[in-house]
């Protein structure tokens, strides 16, 4: 199972990698005008990471960092904690303040205010949790002798 899967699928994983995180970002950068936003974008660029892992089995699960994604997981919490509670220097929970200094069009980019950055601290957020769920998910295997199950790997044998 370390090897991961056959070579073709390791090369097409390779090749549509870069696509699936860009469809994800793009999902969450214009989530405020299109069908999509912070959740979706997360969850497509998550898929991106399990697609990954799953093609190049433990090897590529390897090369993603359970810490790091903790840190993404937390830093995406804390930016739209901080975006939500800075209207609150204008006398409102989640005020809109981004509208004051930069307005922009209507069906621009720029037209969202402070939604698009919230977009980008869930998007950060959902990828981080869901790719660091899997990561967990996947650390635990059932021994390969058939033997008792009291016997599991654990999430630091892993690393």
């Amino acid at each position: 199972m370390n090897g991961g899967m056959s070579l073709i699928v390791k090369s097409t994983v390779r090749w549509i990698f870069g696509f699936v995180l860009v469809f994800g970002a793009s999902t969450v950068l214009y989530g405020h005008l299109t069908p999509g936003g912070g959740f979706a974008g997360g969850v497509i660029i998550a898929c991106g990471f399990i697609l990954w892992v799953l093609s190049y089995g433990g090897r590529g699960r390897l090369s993603f960092s359970h810490a790091v994604a903790s840190k993404l997981d937390v830093v995406g919490l804390a930016a739209f904690e901080v975006l939500a509670l800075a209207g609150f220097l204008g006398g409102v929970f989640f005020l809109n303040f981004v509208q004051r200094f930069w307005p922009g069009e209507n069906f621009e980019l720029y037209s969202g205010g402070v939604i698009p950055a919230m977009n980008l601290a869930v998007g950060l957020k959902v990828a981080a949790a869901i790719t660091l769920v899997f990561l967990v998910l996947t650390a635990v295997r059932l021994p390969e002798d058939g033997s008792d199950a009291d016997d599991l790997s654990t999430l630091e044998d892993a690393q």
